[in-house]
């Protein structure tokens, strides 16, 4: 994995979608928490916070935790929710609208005492 605080904001923005697209989301969230320590102090810095969370959401369900998954990703709903539609070349509706829908299916599954059942997160 690639230093990502030797890297410029822009720099690790553009390998966090690139992780996220190829379904590498430990990376993708590496990269877009060093964005987040990047911008702190600046209106991003909760983007930035939110997306960071959404991709350890989908760790989390790689790993088989529900708890983790569907914590995490309400924890960064909230926080991109705020950006509206779209924000950095990112369909910020299209992520808000799977993260409500995957956090709640895999809570209804840990409810039913189900297995993890299979999310399939947008493209970013």
């Amino acid at each position: 994995m690639e230093d990502f605080d030797a890297l410029s904001l822009e720099e690790n923005h553009r390998l966090a979608r690139r992780y996220w697209n190829d379904r590498n989301f430990f990376p993708a969230h590496e990269a877009w928490e060093s964005c987040w320590k990047q911008s702190k102090g600046t209106e991003e810095e909760e983007l930035f916070k939110g997306l960071s969370q959404l991709g350890a959401g989908y760790v989390h369900h790689r790993r088989g935790n529900p708890h983790g998954t569907k914590t995490l990703l309400r924890r960064g709903l909230s926080r991109i929710e705020r950006f509206g539609p779209e924000r950095r070349g990112l369909d910020l509706a299209a992520l808000a609208d799977a993260a409500r829908e995957h956090a709640g299916v895999v809570e209804a599954a840990q409810e039913a005492g189900e297995e993890m059942p299979h999310l399939d997160p947008p493209r970013v």
